[in-house]
């Protein structure tokens, strides 16, 4: 993602001021740049918005793989600068997860909501960060909690389906970049919307776009959706 962001940077006219890998000097970075990128990992987001929030300095956070502690960060640091923070940069994924609302909303419990993911052999974090998101999407149009009605693993004598459930199903293996389909199952008929990801580039030319996007905003917390004007 590092070399990504370089060339998406270069191909969108800005500078880039440097970048920080597992030992670097973050904060000499943030005091240095109009604003942070954050693809690191979860272990290092609190020294990273931290370096932000002393330098003033907004930031986008693209790292996945959080939990409900690193969400907690992202709210304090927003009272101190601008953070926008999302499970996917890409652009395409972030209509997607408008489409996915606008469907779970139209359609009733009758029709099931199922997210599949494809990552490569590598990644550690399952449902993925993007998948998560569009979860969160669908469950938003349906107006109800997703901790309450996710259904993350299936083995052995299951039952049948809860109604109302989302759920998630996650394949690993091979280079694959990220695919990502939700499906809306009904009887005697599916719905289907999807996005495929061919490379890293696409998460880096959004995540430059949501860079130039949040400088100069006031402290708080932003979205991609806000990016996109949706």
């Amino acid at each position: 993602m590092g070399a990504a962001l370089a060339e998406a940077i270069a191909a969108a006219g800005h500078q880039l001021a440097g970048g920080v890998d597992k030992g670097g000097d973050v904060a000499a970075l943030a005091s240095s740049s109009d604003v942070l990128v954050d693809f690191s990992a979860s272990a290092a987001l609190e020294a990273n918005l931290d370096a932000a929030v002393a330098a003033g300095t907004p930031i986008v956070v693209g790292t996945t793989g959080l939990e409900e502690r690193h969400n907690w960060l992202c709210d304090a640091a927003a009272d101190h600068v601008a953070v926008l923070q999302t499970g996917n940069t890409s652009l395409g994924v972030n209509l997607l997860a408008h489409l996915v609302r606008e469907a779970a909303a139209r359609l009733g419990e009758d029709w099931d909501i199922e997210v599949v993911e494809t990552h490569h052999r590598m990644k550690v974090d399952a449902p993925s960060g993007t998948a998560l998101l569009l979860g969160e999407a669908a469950a938003q149009g349906r107006g109800i909690d997703l901790a309450a009605h996710s259904a993350r693993g299936r083995d052995g004598i299951t039952g049948a389906r809860r109604t109302g459930d989302i759920g998630f199903a996650s394949l690993r293996g091979g280079s694959v970049a990220g695919d990502h389909t939700v499906y809306f199952l009904a009887d005697n008929e599916r719905l289907a919307l999807s996005h495929l990801a061919e490379n890293r580039a696409i998460f880096a030319r959004g995540a430059v776009r949501a860079a130039g996007w949040l400088i100069g905003k006031p402290a708080g917390r932003y979205t991609m959706p806000q990016v996109l004007g949706l």
